[in-house]
């Protein structure tokens, strides 16, 4: 009987997952993708290691490395959605890190309930989102001009920058289709559009792939267009950010 209990007992031991266990399969799953691994997390199914990599996609595989899954990992008895909601938490941020002084500033309200987005303004999501946030109050907005999708992006958003009210000008294009009348810079003018630089690169930094994306208080980010009704209850949900 005590020779069985100590078998038992070694073989849990051997089946612990170590950190050498997850420090191999980084090393190895870096070897084939060529890329960059942020964690490796062992899961409860089937063996399975998460694999969080490039900053913005998991992948599953096992202790040898002989099989790469890329894809959802649906639990079977809940049936939820492990992959999303370990993307989410696995690309959160610091939201305090983030250099607000070089985004468009909104307030409504009182402005307690706070919240950052990368927006392009060609961006025809990007415009579906601004109709949904101009529906809320007490919010205070920090948009980055995230100019990705055209060289006429990236004009837009240096005459957005160079706007006398830049949140007007923001709204007046993203809701009313008035361009910016702001001045882009020709060399001649006085205006420095750094910030939008310097946006661009803060968004690649945050392996921000597309826009809309949405960072909350809490750090958690959400890609795309969501409706008023997300959004206010993902405010509820996000502590108000640390000063």
């Amino acid at each position: 009987m005590y020779r069985k209990l100590v078998s038992l007992a070694l073989a849990a031991a051997f089946s612990v997952p170590t950190l050498a266990d997850e420090a191999s399969v980084k090393k190895a799953v870096e070897a084939r993708l060529g890329g960059t691994v942020t964690s490796v997390t062992r899961t409860p199914y089937l063996g399975l290691y998460e694999v969080y990599a490039n900053g913005r996609e998991v992948i599953y595989t096992d202790e040898k490395v002989s099989v790469l899954l890329v894809g959802s990992l649906i639990d079977g008895e809940t049936m939820k959605n492990v992959t999303a909601e370990r993307l989410q938490k696995l690309s959160a941020i610091k939201f305090s890190d983030l250099p607000l002084a070089l985004a468009v500033k909104q307030v409504r309200g009182d402005g307690k309930r706070v919240f950052a987005t990368f927006e392009d303004p060609n961006c025809g999501y990007c415009k579906r989102l601004a109709k949904e946030t101009a529906r809320l109050d007490d919010v205070t907005t920090y948009t980055f001009l995230y100019p990705i999708l055209s060289p006429d992006s990236l004009d837009k958003s240096n005459r957005i920058w160079c706007s006398a009210d830049r949140a007007k000008a923001w709204n007046e294009w993203m809701l009313d289709g008035k361009a910016p009348d702001g001045k882009a810079p020709d060399g001649k003018g006085d205006c420095d559009t750094t910030a939008v630089k310097k946006s661009i690169e803060l968004g690649r930094s945050l392996a921000v792939s597309g826009t809309p994306t949405i960072f909350f208080a809490d750090g958690e980010r959400i890609a795309g267009a969501i409706p008023q009704t997300r959004i206010e209850q993902k405010l509820a949900e996000a502590p108000a950010p640390v000063k």
